[in-house]
Formats: structure tokens, C-alpha cells, sequence
């Protein structure tokens, strides 16, 4: 259990771009017009403070697992609240399910299967700086990024998505991930 509310804080807003981009990743199309990513990371923040008292894990992993759990909830009800359909647990246990497979995916892109714990808190430290800079991108390169690299959509898949041609989401992944490389290479202020 973290016992200083301070360095609690400080950890959970580092976490605040990588839980913004597993909601952009998961919010229904037909909710995005509706329901802001910020605003559902917002309360998901806020109720991880309302109950950093039940957290009882020690590593940055353990705590990513926690939010990404509370994220899954904020998600639901918020699903709920904008459906007219009665609460469906099936659907609440698909979101928990389609997040725990958007932060695999972003595992797998950003490094191959690692075992010791340096290799573990380097792994998390990735997400978080992944997260960070895809935040930093042009709207519409990290689109492209999410829909193509991280949610496995087919190029021409993306563009439909994105009403762009193929050849113009090929340009927007190229732009995109060569900016995504330098944003990565930057030293990190600490």
C-alpha cells in the first residue's frame, strides 16, 4: 500500500496520457461526440485518489492494473449512461476485456515478451512515454497510430475509418511515427 499521498498523486497523473489513450481506444464510435476521453480519465483519477486506501499493490505494474480496472468501470457506467439499454454486465466485462487487450497490444508493439523486474519497470516506464508522445502528436497522425499500430486495423481499414485515402494515412503513419521516434529519444525531464 502507497502510504504518502503525495508521491500517490504524482504517480497516478503520470499515468493520466496512458489511460487518456486506452479510452480514446475504446470509447464506442457512436459515443465519441458525446463522452470527452479527458473527462472519463478525469474521474477514473479521481476515484483512484477516493480510494488509494484499497490499493494494496507496491510496483508501477500493479498500480497501471488497478487504474486500468477503474478505468474499465468509469467506461461502463458511462456506457450506461448513454444507452438507453439496461446495464449488461457481458458488455461491462467486454470493456475490461477490450482494455486489458488494447495495453497488451501496446506491450507487444513497444518491446518482445521480457522477464526480470528492471526489464518490467523499463516496460511500464515505455507505456507511460509512449502515451505521453502519442498525446503530443497531431490529432489526426495519432489516429492513424492508434487505429493502425494499436488496434490492428489494415491501412485501408484506418482510412475508411478516418475518411482519408490509403495513400494519406501511409503518409500520416510515416509522419506520425518518425515524430513518435524523436519525442521518444528526447531526454526526459525528471
Amino acid at each position: 500500500m502507497i502510504r504518502d499521498e503525495g508521491s500517490q498523486t504524482l504517480r497516478l497523473e503520470r499515468c493520466r496520457e496512458y489511460l487518456r489513450l486506452l479510452t480514446r481506444l475504446q470509447v464506442p464510435a457512436r459515443l465519441r461526440s458525446k463522452l470527452d476521453a479527458s473527462d472519463v480519465v478525469q474521474q477514473t483519477l479521481l476515484r483512484a485518489h477516493e480510494k488509494r486506501d484499497q490499493f494494496r499493490g507496491h510496483s508501477e505494474g500493479e498500480l497501471i492494473a488497478w487504474l486500468r480496472q477503474i478505468l474499465a468501470n468509469q467506461l461502463a457506467e458511462a456506457v450506461r449512461r448513454f444507452s438507453a439499454e439496461a446495464r449488461d454486465l457481458a458488455r461491462e466485462q467486454s470493456i475490461r476485456a477490450q482494455l486489458d487487450e488494447s495495453a497488451v497490444r501496446m506491450e507487444n508493439w513497444l518491446a518482445a515478451e521480457q522477464s526480470s523486474p528492471s526489464q518490467r519497470v523499463m516496460r511500464e516506464e515505455q507505456h507511460l512515454r509512449l502515451a505521453q508522445a502519442l498525446g503530443q502528436l497531431p490529432d489526426d497522425q495519432r489516429q492513424a497510430i492508434e487505429l493502425h499500430h494499436l488496434q490492428g486495423y489494415a491501412v485501408a481499414d484506418a482510412g475508411r475509418i478516418m475518411n482519408r485515402s490509403r495513400p494519406a494515412v501511409v503518409g500520416l503513419l510515416f509522419r506520425g511515427l518518425k515524430r513518435l521516434r524523436e519525442l521518444l529519444d528526447e531526454p526526459q525531464a525528471s
